[in-house]
């Protein structure tokens, strides 16, 4: 056991030397940029935007002036990583921008409030007097703006509405700080000040109402009771690039439903072993129904669990290092959180979802039986090991200054990745076990096609549940609660596409290295996991030991 932990110790003393030359400017700029977003708090400002911009942008002209071709093999990844990043926020800020200048003029009263809020920054102790006159100025350009609404043009679309809204409360937020670090302890404020924040505050949050309400022509709720907010094409496209991702939305629905209709033939095959016939829904509710009494649900979980860590170390696919297997452990998912997340999660702490005393007899029982061993079987080693807490353990001790870079399509993909390999090395061990390896594969075909679909503003989030319900045979709580994981969640726009696009990438590095006999499977694995977490393309450049220009932009075909 010492040797091996030793082994380990040399092995990430090696792999962290490898990238030197860039990681004290990497992580000085996470530093910084983590100063800057603790002062400049206010995220619906011109301040904001501004100081943002510049911050990136002289970090990305400090980037270039680097003499590419003299780093490292790593450094020149580290390079394009951090190259790639940084056009990423700038890309990302300018469309927040222009959004914020589509609705700037909402906050055309809040010049004097910005500048209270920016010398609070400092502790200047303001004339008080002067600054309840200010404020009960503001108070009332605030109403006459609420006053002038009904007659002014209604905004396009609710989401306009509600950023909006969000700048006008946004800037009343940074203002309650201010006002509360000086009540109290500035006896002159204290006594000046309360009548006119009451009127402010009043104005404001009555005024942020409004505006809310204040659109046209466009659906908020239909009917699903979940709210989310479609990006459009063009933000889409750009995220689609930054991740490395060379295909259109329509191109990766067309993927996902040739994926789909794999599925279905195989789903087909299961369920005449298990004496359905074609209705392969009647074999998945079949297997729904092995679900256990709700007490012994967790036990079983950390069998599953430790069944898969032994498959793992008994055939050497990987390296798992004895404090991974030692540390993981469990945890019960709230009834609350299971609204969003209705099957367990994992990491260091695999999160068990099951019944509730305070759950109806209906959402019981489409917990138990959305839960049943021949669904979990098939998931928990994406969870655990070597899914998403041997993920965690790397990351947090093979190359640490790239956790900035991380990216759905490497954590989610490489955790599907491994039921692809499971699957191919007849992992289920009868049909009821291939049941529930397909079921959940079709659900990560169908997420890419509901995602995309409600981004482009093709589907509504009820029929992004229906989809679930009728074409994957999710129970309707289940459904509902991961449309609401996507859509309200703090999950990115293309996080529910990762799973299988970056299993994908995985698998077809895959092909290309271990199944030509270019390269032995666990040194394959090991790889990946020692170089933390970064696009998947860029990875590849790094498996594969082609070099990387230093413009390098997503150009890999690899459903081709």
């Amino acid at each position: 056991m010492k040797k091996l932990a030793f082994a380990f110790l040399l092995c990430f003393l090696s792999t962290w030397v490898g990238a030197t030359e860039l990681v004290n400017l990497i992580q000085t700029y996470q530093a910084d940029r983590g100063a800057l977003s603790r002062l400049y708090t206010n995220r619906l400002s011109a301040e904001y935007f501004s100081r943002m911009e510049s911050f990136n942008q002289d970090y990305l002209k400090t980037l270039q002036a680097q003499k590419y071709e003299g780093l490292s093999e790593d450094g020149k990844i580290d390079y394009v990583l951090f190259r790639n990043y940084l056009e990423k926020e700038l890309a990302t800020l300018d469309l927040d921008k222009r959004d914020f200048m589509q609705i700037q003029s909402v906050v055309a009263f809040g010049k004097p409030l910005e500048e209270f809020v920016a010398a609070r920054r400092r502790a200047k102790q303001p004339d008080s007097q002067a600054l309840a006159a200010s404020w009960n100025a503001v108070a009332k350009a605030v109403d006459a703006q609420l006053k002038a609404l009904p007659t002014s043009t209604k905004y396009d679309s609710w989401q306009k509405a509600d950023l909006a809204a969000q700048a006008v409360e946004s800037l009343n937020r940074v203002v309650k700080e201010s006002y509360d670090f000086y009540f109290d302890y500035d006896p002159e404020f204290t006594w000046w000040m309360p009548e006119p924040w009451k009127q402010l505050d009043a104005s404001m949050k009555a005024y942020a109402k409004g505006l809310r309400e204040h659109f046209t022509n466009s659906v908020k709720d239909d009917g699903s009771g979940i709210i989310g907010k479609p990006i459009g094409r063009e933000a889409l496209e750009k995220q689609l690039a930054f991740e490395m991702i060379a295909y259109s939305p329509e191109e990766l629905i067309a993927e996902a439903e040739k994926q789909f209709a794999w599925c279905e033939k195989e789903m087909l095959k299961a369920s005449n072993e298990l004496g359905f016939g074609n209705d392969w829904k009647a074999a998945l509710e079949m297997v729904k129904n092995t679900y256990l009494p709700a007490g012994a649900w967790p036990e079983e979980v950390a069998r599953l669990g430790e069944e898969a860590i032994d498959i793992m170390v008994k055939n050497d696919w990987l390296t798992v290092p004895p404090l991974a297997i030692e540390t993981w452990r469990t945890s019960m998912i709230s009834a609350e959180r299971q609204r969003v997340s209705p099957f367990f999660l994992g990491g260091e702490v695999i999160q068990i979802s099951y019944p509730t005393s305070e759950m109806s007899h209906e959402e019981k029982m489409m917990s138990m039986r959305g839960n049943n061993p021949h669904f979990s079987r098939a998931t928990v080693q994406h969870e655990l090991i070597p899914g998403h807490h041997l993920q965690q353990f790397m990351n947090q001790r093979y190359m640490t200054h790239r956790r900035m870079f991380g990216t759905p399509f490497w954590t989610e993909g490489w955790a599907l990745y491994w039921e692809f390999v499971l699957w191919d090395r007849n992992f289920p061990r009868d049909a009821k076990d291939k049941v529930g390896m397909l079921f959940w594969r079709m659900h990560r075909c169908a997420r890419i096609i509901f995602s995309l679909n409600y981004h482009l503003g093709k589907m509504t989030p009820q029929q992004c549940i229906n989809l679930l319900v009728d074409k994957v045979g999710h129970e309707y709580a289940n459904a509902e609660a991961e449309v609401r994981r996507s859509f309200e969640g703090s999950y990115g726009p293309l996080y529910q596409i990762a799973y299988m696009i970056g299993a994908l990438e995985i698998y077809s590095m895959r092909k290309e290295l271990v199944d030509s006999g270019k390269m032995p499977e666990k040194q394959f694995h090991d790889l990946i996991l020692t170089q933390n977490a970064m696009p998947i393309e860029i990875l590849r450049a790094k498996v594969t030991g082609k070099p990387l220009d230093k413009n390098h932009k997503a150009s890999w075909r690899f459903l081709d």
